[in-house]
């Protein structure tokens, strides 16, 4: 654990833990970003009481957006936040150059860490060398080593990703994705070096009470179920984990559509509750047909007790 006086002595911020959801990108009926819709969900995210939330990344249909939206609505995030709670800022990009570039454009303001993936298309003895020239460009700002299953990313192996932590303390935290994600996080955490301030699960949240028993650092889900992971988060850190179960056993029929519909299933979920304005996507993937929807509705309705009301949400 973390020594707080030691912390407060070496002017480090402290470490980032909890609930950090990732926000999808709104766009309009024409298929353009929505900055409103985005401002909505950052207010959302903060009613819900969030411990930080993230953007860019996979939920947020990163790979689709045009580099100037991807910086304006970055920024956009960060101006609304205004400082509120922590946010962690994604960074991957098609080549290293990329990556650098966005660093440097979006520079400090606001930024808690900056997220970057282990590039599949570098080989694991590559990999460090990478990060340092991150590391190089991020200055003070934390690095988050997103490790990706293959062939998305890289899917590091944990003796690979412990390397990469140790060569470049200024990845202060990852974030484990590829599976069996809890049993790669207790090897991880087993022989870390005291640079690592924690780790993160991903994968929409479908394995979070395993990663939590294992010692996970916090949990990046999908947006649309914000306030039951919040309420979970928080019956985890006073112990209660028949609350934890009981919490995820009621998210999981959700969570299990999730895994399969992505950006279909949060943004009609969201769409739903009045706080975007239309479920368009640019991504490619599934999408959500009557039957699916009426599931959907079904397990809202089985859940509605853990949601914020409606009059809550404007």
């Amino acid at each position: 654990m973390n020594d707080p006086c030691t912390d407060a002595a070496l002017s480090v911020p402290p470490a980032l833990s909890g609930v950090f959801p990732v926000l999808p990108t709104p766009f309009d009926a024409a298929g353009k970003p929505d900055a409103d819709g985005l401002r909505a969900l950052v207010r959302y995210l903060l009613r819900c009481g969030v411990d930080g939330m993230t953007y860019p990344g996979v939920a947020s249909e990163v790979a689709e957006l045009h580099r100037e939206e991807r910086l304006a609505m970055t920024r956009l995030v960060l101006q609304e936040v205004a400082g509120r709670v922590p946010v962690i800022v994604g960074a991957s990009a098609a080549s290293l150059e990329d990556t650098l570039q966005l660093v440097h454009e979006l520079g400090a303001g606001g930024i808690s860490a900056f997220m970057v993936a282990a590039p599949a298309w570098l080989a694991p003895p590559e990999q460090a060398a990478f990060f340092h020239s991150v590391a190089q460009a991020t200055g003070d700002i934390p690095i988050m080593l997103q490790n990706v299953p293959a062939p998305a990313g890289a899917g590091l192996a944990p003796e690979v990703l412990l390397r990469i932590t140790q060569d470049v303390p200024q990845v202060r935290y990852t974030k484990e994705e590829t599976l069996p994600s809890g049993q790669r996080l207790t090897l991880v955490l087993a022989q870390a070096p005291a640079s690592l301030r924690g780790v993160f699960g991903g994968a929409g949240g479908r394995y979070i009470t395993d990663e939590l028993r294992r010692g996970a650092a916090g949990t990046m889900p999908a947006i649309e179920l914000a306030e039951v992971h919040v309420a979970l988060f928080a019956a985890h850190r006073r112990g209660d984990a028949k609350t934890v179960r009981a919490l995820f056993t009621r998210m999981l029929p959700l969570l299990n559509i999730q895994a399969v519909f992505r950006w279909s299933l949060t943004k009609y979920v969201l769409q739903r509750r009045g706080l975007i304005a239309s479920g368009q996507q640019r991504a490619a993937g599934p999408r959500l047909d009557a039957l699916d929807i009426a599931d959907v509705e079904a397990f809202l309705a089985d859940i509605r007790d853990l949601l914020l009301p409606d009059n809550e949400l404007a």
